[in-house]
């Protein structure tokens, strides 16, 4: 999952290490969706899920996988009794907002300087 990563956001402020991968899914409330081009990993607390990250190879972007990965942690976080779901994403990552966009992700609030200097997040809001 590291070195998918890695390869994912190579242009972020610090992709996650493998022991931060085994150490959030250990945590409770975590879960996994996986395949072999791509993986997403959530977490529910209470009635609220987070979408952590999602990372599909390059060579498989554009095929759908983002999408299927992500309608499926909705299905997943509101099967664990979340009502609500949350992301971060950067303001200027026009795709990823794209995909969420398209499957009823909302704006709701604004990280300033989340991903460095001049690159904020956007957090969006899921009603599952």
């Amino acid at each position: 999952m590291a070195v998918l990563h890695a390869r994912c956001f190579a242009g972020a402020p610090r992709p996650w290490a493998a022991d931060e991968f085994s150490a959030l899914l250990a945590a409770r409330g975590s879960f996994l969706l996986s395949r072999p081009e791509g993986f997403l990993l959530g977490r529910t607390v209470a009635d609220e899920a987070e979408l952590l990250t999602l990372a599909v190879a390059p060579e498989a972007r554009r095929q759908g996988l983002g999408r299927d990965l992500t309608a499926r942690f909705a299905t997943a976080a509101a099967g664990r009794g979340a009502g609500t779901a949350f992301l971060e994403v950067a303001a200027d990552n026009r795709p990823a907002r794209a995909l969420y966009a398209g499957l009823g992700w909302t704006e709701a609030g604004r990280r300033p300087g989340y991903y460095g200097a001049g690159r904020d997040a956007l957090v969006l809001r899921l009603a599952l």
